[in-house]
């Protein structure tokens, strides 16, 4: 029998999407969270993937969202914060990428004769 997936079982993306979540604070609305992505991991991120994984991550419970305005702007923004279990996904998805990297050594890179 095949054990149903985890909730707060992360994929690469979404983990770095809570962790740009967090780094954007208080203005983590869609564009702040694409922007620190883009600016960390020097890759292109699309909008759509942004949301499409904030919106998965808020129905397995692991961020929230809410609709403010910041800063005096008078637009109405949805801002994400990542809740508890959220935090503690991502603080077993660091622990067990930390145990898989425990002992490993990698390698020099095999130069060309």
């Amino acid at each position: 029998m095949v054990k149903p997936p985890d909730p707060s079982t992360l994929g690469n993306f979404e983990e770095y999407v809570m962790l740009a979540v967090i780094r954007a604070g208080e203005r983590a609305y869609g564009m702040a969270v694409r922007r620190e992505l883009e600016a960390v991991t020097g890759r292109d991120v699309t909008i759509g993937s942004v949301y499409a994984t904030l919106d998965r991550l808020e129905a397995k419970g692991l961020v929230e969202s809410w609709r403010t305005t910041l800063g005096g702007d008078s637009q109405s923004r949805r801002v994400f914060g990542v809740t508890t279990c959220g935090e503690r996904a991502l603080a077993e998805t660091r622990a067990l990428r930390d145990r898989l990297w425990d002992g490993v050594t990698l390698r020099p890179p095999l130069r060309p004769a």
